[in-house]
């Protein structure tokens, strides 16, 4: 025991990556127990657990999968800004899927099946997931051939579907807001298995893409394409294969990310599904630790930054800020977040580590 406590020094917590996205969440959840009354307060209905904490971890899940996705492309030195439109193709992708026969301005004279039977899709269920996973990983395909083998600015090459991928959702859907009557796909975001359903798929994201990258090599090589390309060249990693991997997993995540939205809506607006999601996503990234440059990055840091993000959401509402009000806000923790990661603030924790250590000597 004593041998441990002698390695656990302050240095090896401040320089953890989870140190300053778990103080950020606490600073939240202090705000909101000193605050905001019964914001802590959980009780059962029915067999399902309700709260401002669930609300938290349900309306986080999006973000979540999102930010998994984000992290290994970030990881890379590349960035996403396609992730919210691809959100919006795939979701549209599943419900026209669904409901094939509602296009145009009129409903058709088939509508009454569709609600009269909550069960009824016109394409297999297990298709109306699985094609919107194909249709995410052929978004992130086109992103990585772009930016892997095209040599184009990350930014830039993502940019090019970020502006034309809510275009394709509205040509999927004719630019009809498709109404979800399907009970099972509607599951997906409204489920509950005491905790949401959504919170168990965002587990499982988790494990696959933890198992993918610290089971594997792939996670060391997305390091150190990150840290530096050219040196990852001559070392024998094919940099092109692995950025082009990272981009098709996080149209995947987008796609789940989408499917989720729309399910919970129960419905596929082209034109707000994923609407900012891409900057949640990164922020939830940035604020995890994982540097926009690249290199080192941790999932579960990302995770908390997404928490981070929606905690902030939350409370916000709860305290009475209009809905307006929530990008300025958001702003506000983007100031937060530079402060904390700024040189400044490293050199004042050292020192306070050091200072401690004298002390005790």
């Amino acid at each position: 025991m004593n041998a441990y406590l002698k390695h656990f020094t302050w240095k090896k917590v401040v320089d953890s990556q989870f140190f300053k996205p778990l103080i950020a969440l606490a600073l939240i959840l202090l705000f909101d127990l000193i605050f905001i009354p019964g914001f802590f307060r959980l009780e059962m209905k029915e067999g399902h657990l309700y709260g401002s904490i669930v609300d938290i971890l349900r309306n986080a899940t999006p973000v979540i999968i999102l930010a998994l996705g984000m992290t290994l492309v970030i990881a890379t030195g590349g960035i996403d800004l396609s992730v919210g439109a691809t959100m919006a193709i795939a979701s549209s992708v599943a419900c026209i899927l669904i409901n094939p026969t509602i296009i145009g301005l009129e409903l058709s004279q088939d509508v009454t099946k569709f609600v009269n039977d909550p069960s009824f899709t016109f394409t297999p269920l297990w298709l109306v997931i699985l094609i919107p996973l194909i249709v995410g990983a052929f978004c992130g395909l086109w992103n990585g051939l772009l930016v892997a083998y095209g040599n184009i600015q990350p930014m830039v090459a993502t940019l090019i579907l970020m502006i034309a991928g809510r275009g394709i959702a509205q040509l999927v859907t004719n630019a009809t807001k498709i109404i979800i009557f399907n009970d099972n796909f509607a599951y997906l975001g409204n489920g509950w298995i005491i905790l949401p359903f959504s919170l168990f798929i965002a587990a499982a994201v988790f494990i696959v893409t933890w198992l993918i990258t610290r089971k594997t090599s792939i996670g060391l090589f997305i390091e150190s394409v990150g840290v530096n390309a050219r040196s990852s060249f001559f070392s024998g990693i094919n940099q092109k294969r692995i950025k082009l991997f990272v981009y098709i997993f996080c149209g995947v995540c987008a796609a789940i990310a989408g499917m989720i939205d729309s399910s919970s809506m129960r419905t596929s607006d082209a034109n707000q599904i994923g609407l900012y999601s891409e900057l949640d996503a990164i922020l939830a990234v940035i604020i995890g630790g994982t540097l926009a440059s690249g290199g080192r990055f941790s999932l579960f840091a990302s995770i908390i930054g997404a928490l981070v993000i929606q905690a902030t959401t939350t409370s916000t509402l709860a305290f009475g800020v209009p809905a307006s009000a929530i990008i300025a806000v958001k702003a506000f923790v983007v100031i937060i977040v530079i402060i904390l990661y700024s040189q400044q603030t490293q050199k004042l924790l050292h020192n306070i580590g050091k200072l401690g250590k004298r002390k005790e000597a």
